[in-house]
């Protein structure tokens, strides 16, 4: 079989297998043919000598350009319902999203580690606008009976709790989009971000990791805190998303880059505005409620429970995503302007 009738053959099953299902062989293969028969198309365009064979091979090359340059990411992403695309973007981004979870956790120890060691840093790291005072935080640090009359469980009417819990999750949402939107400077802003919410975060949690056995403080917390942590991490890394398509482009641009980085950030805020939700309406429904200490530290157990096998998924997931062809993109397009006569006639 000559090369222009195996050229047409992988072009053929590339069409109807799309040019994901072909085997590693076959596209080394098919970007080899792309650019012989570029070059044999430009010779034959020069000498003008046999007009049926150029608008063969011309025809080849067009759709052969059309698999191998043209993006299919737009219309790929039309064809995928929300869920996928979702779960998608979750498993393209594990990094960037493992990456915002150890942003927040080295902010959590090193804001305990100065909270436990100075009381003056918890003045510092936890904001009077959170309703802290320094008065208030001073006695919480040093007094056990003020952090137990703190953690008390009290009935509240059901309507300050919508009031608060819309409130929360108004202020939740603002720092989410913030960290979200700042990122596009370099990342900078969503890092340092991350790290006070992590070091805010972990001064507070100093205070009540004083008592020997803080189960009523992890019962009072983490039923709201895990989708709440979760939905800002979904956030920050949305936001370094944008940060490392304007720092660490590539070969694409910078422009490129921001527009393949864009889809799956706005789809990771997305995913943190139920989260916020639900953070919102545990922290106002059933942190400010009678509900007994065991019953919070299951919900909590559910939460990380359906956190970590939502992690699971993803990470599977990951692991079974198609290979990317960029690599066979770029290759063939280095090749193809090192090429005597190509630069312009495949696509003509």
């Amino acid at each position: 079989m000559d090369d222009i009738a195996r050229f047409e053959e992988l072009l053929t099953r590339a069409e109807r297998l799309r040019v994901a299902g072909l085997a590693f062989h076959e596209l080394r293969e098919l970007g080899r043919l792309y650019r012989s028969t570029s070059a044999r198309l430009a010779r034959l365009r020069e000498r003008q000598d046999d007009p049926e064979a150029t608008h063969h091979l011309n025809s080849l090359c067009v759709r052969a350009y059309g698999l191998l340059y043209v993006s299919h990411e737009t219309s790929r992403a039309q064809r995928m319902s929300l869920g996928m695309r979702l779960a998608d973007a979750l498993a393209r981004t594990w990094r960037v999203q493992l990456a915002a979870w150890a942003l927040l956790l080295l902010g959590a120890l090193v804001g305990a580690g100065l909270g436990a060691r100075d009381d003056q840093a918890l003045y510092a790291l936890v904001p009077g606008s959170l309703g802290y005072s320094e008065a208030g935080l001073e006695e919480l640090a040093h007094s056990a009976e003020a952090r137990r009359s703190f953690l008390e469980r009290e009935e509240t009417p059901g309507a300050e709790n919508a009031l608060f819990g819309s409130m929360l999750f108004a202020h939740n949402t603002r720092v989410g989009l913030l960290s979200f939107a700042t990122g596009i400077l370099a990342c900078i802003p969503s890092v340092i971000l991350q790290v006070y919410n992590g070091m805010l975060l972990g001064a507070f949690a100093s205070i009540f990791l004083r008592d020997p056995w803080p189960f009523a403080f992890a019962a009072w917390i983490l039923p709201h805190g895990i989708p709440e942590l979760s939905a800002i991490s979904l956030c920050a890394a949305g936001g370094l998303l944008l940060g490392l398509a304007i720092a660490s482009p590539g070969r694409r641009g910078r422009a490129a880059a921001l527009r393949a980085a864009l889809d799956p950030a706005l789809l990771l805020v997305g995913a943190a505005l139920p989260l916020f939700a639900l953070a919102a309406a545990v922290e106002s429904f059933v942190r400010e409620s009678t509900l007994s200490q065991t019953f919070r530290l299951s919900l909590a157990g559910i939460f990380a429970l359906l956190l970590a096998a939502g992690l699971l998924a993803v990470h599977r997931l990951a692991r079974r995503r198609q290979p990317q062809l960029d690599w066979l993109r770029d290759f063939s397009a280095r090749a193809r302007s090192a090429a005597p006569g190509s630069g312009s006639t495949a696509a003509q």
